[in-house]
């Protein structure tokens, strides 16, 4: 029961550390991304059909590295839509992400009809090059493209000239131009950043847990959990990874009910996939006030503004 318990948390520990890490870049940069839930859906779809299409004569590391920069560019682009939204139309931010969510999931749709060549929305693929068994615990490729991907944001967040620009940004975007920062193109890499680590985050959702996924139910609400996530973490690269973990515990108790004790409560599987989104609104409900979101986000940039 422990390793599986411990196999399911990493999983979703990843998944949602590596959303809600896109979802800070956003922020920091100013940009409200609440389009993750869509960015996922999307980069999701699109590693899954790489690997539909990927030669069988094709190595382990070469399916997960292609298929993983598939839905990397995938989210990219479609992120992109949210950064010409709100930066060059200054478009209302939330309405924008919202309306990218519901597209998400009807596009993916779409495409997953076409790919089958049937009325199905649900696709088949191999999930083996991803998953590797160490002793007797299971992990997935995407621990250590999340671990990477943690290492990093933190210092280019807080040890690199972008996110030293970044970060003016999203608190003081007027005073960032005064010294000759670019908002609208940091605005922009924000933004792009976290397409990237939401599609791959979508992906490192789908994959490793099972072989078919059915396109209708986008991701179950695993954006929507990020963002509590991101917001527990205070924006914070570190907190982040440890809000991840706090609610991962939570996610993890559907996969493992049927095979411990706690089957006596014969609860549902439904009860227990509500409970980390119960524990998010309770959570925020107690911390939100002592929250310390980046000032300028959520409000549009006018360069003739003082």
């Amino acid at each position: 029961m422990l390793f599986l318990l411990l196999k399911y948390t990493l999983l979703y520990t990843v998944v949602l550390m590596m959303v809600a890490l896109g979802g800070m870049f956003s922020e920091r940069s100013g940009i409200i991304n609440i389009a993750l839930e869509g960015i996922m859906v999307i980069g999701g779809l699109a590693g899954v059909v790489a690997i539909q299409f990927i030669p069988a004569t094709w190595n382990v590391v070469a399916i997960v590295l292609f298929s993983t920069l598939a839905a990397a560019l995938a989210g990219m682009v479609y992120a992109a839509l949210l950064a010409f939204a709100s930066i060059n139309l200054n478009a209302d931010q939330t309405i924008g992400g919202t309306a990218l969510n519901m597209l998400a999931t009807a596009l993916a749709m779409v495409i997953a009809k076409g790919v089958n060549g049937s009325a199905s929305a649900k696709l088949d693929y191999s999930n083996r090059a991803f998953i590797y068994d160490i002793g007797p615990l299971t992990v997935n490729a995407f621990l250590f493209i999340g671990l990477v991907a943690l290492a990093v944001s933190t210092f280019v967040l807080y040890r690199t000239r972008l996110g030293l620009r970044l970060r003016a940004c999203g608190e003081h975007p007027q005073a960032a131009d005064s010294v000759g920062i670019n908002v609208y193109k940091m605005r922009y890499i924000g933004v792009l950043i976290s397409g990237v680590l939401g599609g791959i985050g979508g992906m490192a959702y789908i994959i490793p847990s099972v072989s078919s996924w059915n396109f209708e139910v986008g991701v179950s609400g695993a954006g929507f959990l990020a963002l509590a996530v991101m917001i527990f973490g205070q924006w914070k690269p570190m907190r982040i990874f440890l809000a991840a973990i706090f609610f991962a515990l939570f996610k993890s108790l559907a996969n493992i009910a049927s095979s411990t004790v706690l089957a006596s409560l014969n609860w549902t599987q439904n009860m227990y996939n509500m409970i980390p989104f119960i524990a998010s609104m309770v959570i925020l409900a107690f911390t939100s006030k002592k929250s310390r979101a980046p000032k300028a986000e959520g409000v549009p940039y006018d360069k003739g503004s003082r």
